[in-house]
Parts: C-alpha cells; structure tokens; sequence
C-alpha cells in the first residue's frame, strides 16, 4: 500500500514526499482512512511506529475542507501529557500541514502565556495543549470550544498515571457533545479502556503490536549489581563499548542530576531532562543529544515520554521503573523502524518484585549477567514463573454522564429545611460525602447509605489509580 491509495490531498502527499516516504506503517495504513470517514478510533501502537502521523495527516486532510477558525475559537484539540509529546505533535502539524491554509499552535506551561494568548486571538485549526495550560487559557477567555469538530487524546494513559484524569473530564464537559473523538497510544490499559467506554462512540479499534509487547528488534540484558556501584558499571559499559548516544532512564529527578554530573566528571558528556528543569534547558539538552554534542541524556520517564530521536541505538535502565507498563516505553525508544537496539537495565536485588513484574508483563525472562569487576554483594533471586496473562471479564458501558453527576457533592441532609452546606460542586475531592452526616443514598457517599443502583463515578467502578507525585512544571 502506498500513501497515494489513502485518499490524502496532492498538498499533502507533496509534504510526505519531501520528507522520504511513499508507504505507510501499519498504524497508518489502518487509522487514516477511519479518521477521514469521521470515526471515533482508538488505536494502540509502540513508540517509533508512526502513530503521531496516523492521526495528524488525516486530521489536516478533514479541516482543509471546512470553514477556517473564527477569532479565539478550535477546530480541533490534540490534548498530551507534557510538554516535549506536545511539541512533537505540534512538529508534525507543521510539517504536513505546510501547504495547507490552516494555523496551528502549541500551548504548555513553563513559559509565558502571553504570547499563547496572543496566538489564539486569530483562531486556530489544529491547538495542541497540555490539560493545565489548556484550562489557564480558558479560564481568560483565550480560547472556545463552539467549533470543534475533532478531540485526539495522544498517550492517554500517561495522562492518566499523571493524575490528569479531572482536568480531562473538565474539558470534555465544555466541549461540544457532537465532535469525533480519538485515542492513540502506546497501550491502552483497562483504566483507559473504561473511560474510552463512556468517550468514544462505536470506535474502531486498532492494534499493531499485541498489548504490553516489546519489540523484537531490541536486545534485552541485565547485569545483576548493587545500587552502590551502578553509576561506575555505567561508566565501564558506556566506555567499553564506545556507546556515543545513550539514553539513560532515572526513577527519580535528583538521581538524574546526580548521574549527569557523575559521568561529565569522568569525561562522558551528559546532560539531565526532568520536570524541574526550564523549558530552555530541556529543549537545549534534547537537541544537544540529538547533534551528538553530548553522549548520555539522563531522563525521567515523564520528561522523556514523546521524546522523538531517530535512530537511538542504546537504552539503558539505571532504575526499573515502578509501573511495568514504563518498562515496554522505555525500550521502545530504540530498535526504531526495523533497526536495531540495546536494551540494558542495571538491576539490584531490592529491585526484584519490579523486575518480576516486568517479565511478567512482557512474558518472557531477560538474560541476566554480572561483571566480573562488580559482583554484587546482594544477587538476585531466581526468577519467578512466568505466568499466563488473565482473562479480563468484560465491563458494563458507562456514560461520562455518570461522572458528572458523581462529581457534584452530595447535598446533606439537614434538620433545618433549605439549609445547604455543599454548593461547591466543582471544587476538587468533593466527590464523596465525608462530613458524618446521615447517609442520603447519592452515588459516591461513603457513610454506609445502602446503594442505590446508580453508577459510580469512575467507568467500570474500578477505584482511580493514586496518581504520581505531579510537578506542575513539568506536566503544563
């Protein structure tokens, strides 16, 4: 199949020529021509697989076609979860769309929102954002919702490891009930599933890879070693093998600064990207990564998602991550397009329950070694048996109108007729009744009132994942 049989404009195929290709990837092959016939999708793809144009080259080729935005108004709304997979979609608008009479922006935090503000005012086709920025804007009138026609969420299910999942429901609810909605992600986890269920109308669903896989193209090692000498393992490795481009992937922001630092000392060039840092100073780190000016990019796993480098040969876990799902991103940023890539993770023995975890989840076990120059005090249990994976029983379908009501607080019941204390609906955890009150039976109340039968506030009652520490900084 080649670009040309997917019904995309001679603008846009020009644009897609410049730029080397004449055939799609899998994702796209399927997501374009159900995105141009107006479907709700949710696709699921690996990072590396093509998955950002699976949706933007369709979504140029609809709004060509229609009326331009008016003053401060959207016509459609690309929604991620930071700033870097904001700016990569944004690219990619660009890139595309360069021969199209249409305007996009980019919208985050961490730098200024007047120039954003300003953006806006003519109106925009394609606005991509981060939810807080987003709602910064509209809470100044910067932005309006009475023209959108599409809705992407890209990398839902960050969105919600980030604790995105009430900023999303607020800006679903000023949108207009009539729009296409569209998912795309590197996996789609029951949780996502659930809120795609009361989201998406009848959606085409799309998978390339079998959920939670890793891709074949890379090679995936341990080494066996102690938290105390994984920095000079680092090292040896980088230097033994002449690694010139690795990534390196900290669990926390202070390890990442702590191992830049390291390895510049021992003359390996690095830099560390993290939510505290500027946008400047990740932007500047990222593209001297990319020219090869400095070898190492010392990561967390929130600023390195929609990290787009072609080519990374080498990955290297300097921690396991704590959500499994991290590990097949991770991993993900190498062995792109059909190349091949390195996989290596620096495990210690109290890493153990996340490494199982891991290999549990990818179904198979990783080659483990140990160097001889760093033999651990503390090795690693056996591994475990790799279980089958569990059949998930299906879920009754739900309606984000049932999250609506659910996030309105219970009234309580008074002795004085009129009196009410909770007229506060849209504060924030005021979802459950929590004041001692006499039970009223409304959804959500956990003072003992006998259900209902109405549904809880989250799709498939299933109890919201406590989301990670949430550094606004970073998240826009």
């Amino acid at each position: 199949m080649q670009f040309t049989d997917l019904g995309l404009s001679d603008a846009l195929l020009s644009a897609i020529n410049d730029q080397g290709y004449t055939s799609p990837s899998p994702i796209q092959a399927q997501a374009i021509p159900a995105v141009l016939e107006g479907q709700d999708v949710m696709a699921a793809a690996q990072t590396g697989t093509g998955k950002t144009a699976g949706f933007t080259l369709p979504l140029l080729e609809r709004l060509s076609k229609g009326p331009r935005a008016k003053s401060n108004q959207v016509r459609a709304l690309v929604l991620t979860p930071t700033r870097e997979l904001a700016a990569q979609v944004a690219a990619s608008v660009e890139t595309y769309g360069k021969n199209l009479p249409l305007r996009s922006a980019v919208v985050f935090g961490g730098v200024k929102i007047n120039p954003q503000m300003i953006a806006l005012r003519k109106g925009v086709d394609i606005l991509i954002a981060t939810p807080g920025r987003l709602m910064d804007l509209y809470s100044q009138n910067a932005v309006k919702f009475d023209q959108l026609e599409v809705l992407v969420l890209d990398e839902a299910d960050r969105m919600l490891d980030m604790g995105f999942i009430h900023d999303i429901k607020k800006i679903l609810r000023l949108l207009p009930i009539k729009r296409q909605n569209l998912m795309f992600s590197a996996t789609f986890s029951d949780d996502i599933k659930d809120l795609a269920q009361g989201l998406m109308n009848n959606p085409v669903h799309i998978s390339v890879s079998p959920a939670n896989s890793t891709t074949t193209s890379v090679e995936q090692t341990l080494y066996s070693v102690d938290q105390s000498f994984k920095a000079r393992l680092l090292i040896k490795l980088i230097k033994k093998n002449d690694w010139q481009q690795v990534l390196v992937f900290s669990r926390t922001k202070h390890g990442a600064n702590r191992l830049a630092k390291n390895l510049d000392s021992k003359g390996i060039t690095a830099a560390a990207i993290h939510g505290n840092k500027s946008q400047a100073a990740r932007t500047k780190a990222l593209a001297n990564f990319k020219d090869k000016s400095i070898r190492v990019l010392v990561a967390t796993d929130i600023a390195a998602r929609g990290l787009d480098i072609e080519q990374l040969p080498q990955v290297v876990n300097y921690d396991l991550p704590q959500v499994a799902e991290d590990y097949v991103h991770r991993i993900g940023r190498t062995g792109r397009a059909g190349a091949e890539g390195k996989a290596v993770s620096l495990v210690s023995a109290d890493e153990f329950k996340s490494l199982t975890d891991i290999e549990q989840l990818i179904q198979k076990h990783i080659e483990r070694s140990i160097d001889e120059d760093f033999v651990p005090q503390m090795t690693l249990p056996p591994a475990k048996e790799i279980r089958a994976p569990k059949k998930k029983k299906p879920k009754k379908n739900k309606s984000l109108r049932d999250d609506d009501a659910q996030d309105k607080k219970p009234q309580r019941r008074s002795n004085s007729s009129g009196n009410n204390d909770n007229r506060n609906s849209g504060s924030k955890g005021n979802s459950h009744n929590r004041s001692g009150a006499k039970p009223n039976g409304k959804p959500g109340s956990r003072s003992g009132a006998k259900p209902t039968g109405k549904p809880n506030s989250r799709p498939g009652n299933k109890p919201a994942r406590k989301p990670a520490n949430r550094n606004t900084n970073n998240n826009g």
